[in-house]
């Protein structure tokens, strides 16, 4: 389950993408009239790291996949990985950062394709109860529930389009354009995969497949 705050960020996320995504060497030039299509987010066990991906179009251009993580404070050695920062009206400072290079959204992404998960369900707080925010995107893994995952923390990555992320022993692959003009299907001997569906993309797009496992 994913709390939201009903508050104001200023700078907003997409103001964040527009100037960050242009340095990025898979954005293919997005940032000029970028528009949110989908997002979905992961539980974080502990609740103190936000984690939501944002599916992004810059004009005519390609879906793009950008997975962020917040944070209250900032993340060791991660300075090169900081998209920036934005103020909450309820959290305060928030850092935000490129999630393939986070731990958390790495084990995120890890326990959701291997054991067959889920986006987490978001709920709002309106005095004092629960409700439930429609979702932006659904995304499944097909792996076992079950599967155990391990706990060991984020190795390497490989900053490209598939960006790979190597963790307790598996190799994840999670791609960065995705849907028309993306990978259509994982490569032969791929292991559990994550797919998607979000507005105007009623079919499951492949968003993400561990590596040989």
């Amino acid at each position: 389950m994913a709390l939201i705050h009903k508050a104001e960020l200023h700078p907003t996320k997409l103001e964040l993408l527009a100037a960050w995504l242009p340095t990025r060497p898979w954005s293919r030039g997005a940032g000029n009239g970028l528009e949110r299509v989908g997002a979905y987010r992961f539980d974080d066990p502990d609740g103190e790291v936000g984690i939501e991906t944002f599916l992004v179009r810059g004009g005519e251009g390609p879906t793009l996949q950008v997975p962020l993580t917040y944070r209250g404070a900032p993340l060791e050695d991660a300075q090169e990985w900081l998209v920036g920062t934005t103020e909450h009206s309820v959290l305060g400072t928030r850092w935000v950062y490129d999630a393939a290079h986070d731990p958390v959204y790495a084990a995120a992404l890890a326990r959701t394709v291997l054991t067959g998960g889920t986006e987490a369900v978001e709920y709002y707080e309106v005095d004092g109860r629960q409700e439930a925010r429609a979702s932006l995107a659904s995304v499944r893994g097909s792996g076992a529930p079950g599967t155990p995952v391990g706990s060991q923390p984020l190795a390497s990555v490989d900053d490209a389009d598939p960006t790979v992320l190597r963790v307790a022993g598996t190799e994840l692959a999670v791609l960065r354009v995705v849907g028309p003009g993306g990978t259509s299907a994982a490569p032969a001997g791929a292991g559990p995969v994550l797919t998607g569906t979000w507005a105007g993309q009623e079919e499951p797009a492949l968003l993400a497949y561990a590596v040989g496992r």
